[in-house]
């Protein structure tokens, strides 16, 4: 069974409070997450995503890369005004070391099944000392799924990728937290923390909104001060936030 069912991944069915929730955690990561002074973002959400509008309130500049393959959400159109929007298969179009951070939400790197040649590339576009914050499918929502179309055959494989057909005919890459420390290392970036992107169930979530006894805000700090720090035995999602090195300095005499 899934931990939300197929057709509430998108939003489109009945778990408005669950999403909610989600989505208020994911702006208060972003909060936490942005750097302290003005910067120099770039954005890889291709437009479906509320984070270049939220950077830019915060004083950055953000450079908005549109994906020609996944449509713009029309509610987000006029959100992200305050930002750069550029339209690009990928990140040759920027020199290298020239931004601050990059943003990978919107589970853009499960989307793209080469994710190892797209975090090289944001990898390549940071200055020393750049972040990233990304988001992936976690191996959790894969499983799920293929349990959901009776794939059980399928859930006995161990391979080292895993690709997953959904059923409107797209492909999904989940990963494991291990997978997504080595996608990171593997970029020549440091890991700074990989975890859930939320650990709270639906119907608990629910269960506290509809009480009346606890509010939306108490909830998002009860999620955030949870340390499930590499757990990949919960949510549907996995978020990280890796690190470029700096230079090594010159060796002591």
């Amino acid at each position: 069974m899934l931990p939300i069912p197929a057709n509430e991944l998108n939003g489109s069915g009945t778990l408005g409070p669950y999403w909610t929730f989600y989505h208020a955690v994911v702006a208060e990561q972003l909060r936490q997450w942005l750097p302290g002074e003005p910067s120099l973002l770039v954005d890889l959400s291709g437009g479906r995503g509320r984070w270049p509008a939220q950077a830019a309130r915060a004083g950055h500049r953000v450079i908005e890369v549109m994906d020609f393959r996944r449509p713009v959400e029309p509610w987000l159109r006029d959100a992200s005004d305050l930002t750069k929007k550029v339209r690009a298969d990928d990140l040759s179009f920027l020199p290298d070391g020239c931004v601050d951070a990059v943003i990978a939400e919107e589970r853009v790197l499960s989307v793209d099944l080469m994710a190892e040649s797209v975090l090289d590339d944001m990898a390549r576009v940071l200055k020393p000392g750049g972040r990233v914050l990304l988001c992936v499918d976690s191996l959790v929502l894969g499983m799920a799924i293929l349990a959901e179309q009776n794939y059980w055959a399928h859930l006995c494989q161990t391979g080292e990728v895993m690709l997953i057909p959904w059923p409107d005919g797209s492909i999904t890459r989940c990963f494991t937290s291990a997978q997504v420390r080595e996608l990171i290392t593997g970029a020549g970036l440091e890991v700074e923390w990989i975890r859930p992107r939320t650990v709270l169930s639906p119907s608990m979530v629910d269960r506290v909104l509809g009480s009346g006894g606890r509010s939306l805000a108490w909830l998002v700090r009860t999620e955030l001060a949870s340390r499930p720090d590499d757990d990949d035995t919960v949510g549907i999602h996995l978020v990280a936030s890796a690190r470029k090195p700096l230079p090594a300095g010159p060796a002591p005499s």
